[in-house]
């Protein structure tokens, strides 16, 4: 199922058992911040990105590592170096997604991030060490930037689809059969909003991060939350603006966000995330955040 009907998808979504594969991932996978740097046309559509003054390569490269070695100590995490021509690649995930057995490539918007598809090395690990087998949607013409568009209930089989300059819904559709979901819910996201992962976060399977303004239509929002009830907790404009929204569950007992985002929640989001299960775990990326991204943003999952 491939739907805008957000009745149809909830009635669909409510009979879905979470067998449909693991809830978190087997490993993860980032692309060091060399040459870290502001893309001026990826900034001309995420309204999260600082002005070049506030860009520290430095900074961004040590908290980077500090990631790696944070999330080490969930789960196997390796790092593949950057590239001085790909200023922005620090967010793989938005270029790389894997489902069982299959690497998927998306399509990026901006030229300056579509060089990261043509990376034979990340392809050549997926392929020739795991055994993957390919999906490249990289030479299509339609924007899927993968799960920063698509945030995905592993455990389910469900998608959650934010349209946008980034992904349309041709774009959608080829993502949807790329990871072989049960059904896939597309919603417009607010006018201001580049990227789903930034408002939307599914947490193991059984709960959901929603920040209400960055969708269009606030029917989406109660759709999500209904699928997620009695965990889905619904973030304020403070929250999201603070990355909270970025977040990622890598094992079924914690979440992990940036500091900044930690820092952010209200004391009712924080009960909220206890009362679902989860420990939260957070490191420094404010350096990293200047591009526009957070945490989630980082990683790569390996299913």
């Amino acid at each position: 199922m491939l739907t805008r009907d957000f009745n149809a998808f909830l009635d669909f979504a409510r009979h879905c058992a979470p067998d449909f594969g693991p809830s978190t991932a087997n490993a993860a996978f980032l692309v060091a911040p060399d040459g870290f740097g502001r893309a001026i046309e990826s900034a001309s559509d995420n309204h999260y990105m600082a002005d070049a003054a506030a860009f520290d390569a430095v900074r961004a490269s040590t908290q980077h590592r500090e990631l790696q070695r944070a999330l080490s100590d969930v789960l196997p995490t390796i790092c593949f170096s950057g590239d001085p021509a790909m200023p922005d690649a620090v967010f793989p995930n938005n270029v790389f997604g894997t489902a069982a057995g299959r690497l998927v490539v998306g399509r990026m918007r901006h030229a300056v991030r579509q060089r990261e598809a043509g990376r034979s090395d990340i392809r050549q690990f997926f392929g020739d060490t795991l055994g993957y087998a390919e999906v490249d949607l990289s030479h299509q013409e339609h924007p899927c930037e993968l799960t920063g568009a698509l945030v995905i209930d592993r455990a389910r089989g469900l998608g959650f689809c934010g349209l946008s300059e980034r992904c349309d819904e041709t774009g959608a559709a080829l993502m949807h059969e790329a990871f072989g979901l049960r059904a896939t819910l597309m919603f417009d996201l607010a006018p201001s909003e580049y990227h789903t992962n930034v408002v939307l976060a599914i947490l193991a399977g059984r709960a959901a991060l929603i920040c209400p303004d960055g969708f269009a239509d606030p029917a989406a929002v109660d759709a999500i939350a209904a699928c997620y009830a009695p965990h889905a907790i619904r973030l304020t404009a403070a929250e999201r603006a603070a990355y909270a929204g970025n977040a990622i569950a890598l094992s079924s007992e914690s979440v992990w966000m940036s500091a900044t985002a930690a820092a952010g929640l209200s004391d009712a989001s924080r009960a909220a995330l206890a009362d679902a299960g989860f420990a939260i775990r957070s490191v420094e990326l404010d350096a990293i955040e200047a591009a526009g991204g957070s945490l989630r943003c980082c990683v790569g999952e390996i299913y």
